[in-house]
């Protein structure tokens, strides 16, 4: 990660909450799309969609092996998804929940 100075990191700090406003004003999954597509490289879009593909096969209880297999993402990124899934900040088990309640 970029160094930056303490006036830097304020301002990055309010530029983080800017951004997680932003997607919180998008009302469709195309908007979503839209805006991962103008903000995001496709390699960047597309490494997020293969974490939440994964995030989605761990939680259905596939084993790494499975998951590799499935989508071809590395035992490295696996492990990295499965260590946020279960000590990272929620955001992954929140976000399952609610697509699967989104679902019924």
């Amino acid at each position: 990660m970029k160094q930056h100075s303490e006036q830097q990191k304020k301002a990055l700090k309010a530029a983080a909450e800017s951004l997680y406003k932003a997607f919180l004003t998008l009302e469709k999954p195309e908007e979503v799309r839209q805006f991962l597509l103008d903000l995001c490289t496709p390699a960047e879009v597309e490494a997020i969609v293969d974490r939440w593909w994964t995030a989605s096969l761990l939680r259905e209880g596939r084993s790494y092996r499975e998951i590799n297999q499935i989508n071809g993402v590395s035992v490295t990124t696996i492990g990295r998804v499965a260590r946020y899934m279960n000590m990272g900040e929620g955001g992954y088990r929140l976000a399952l929940r609610r697509e699967e309640a989104a679902k019924r």
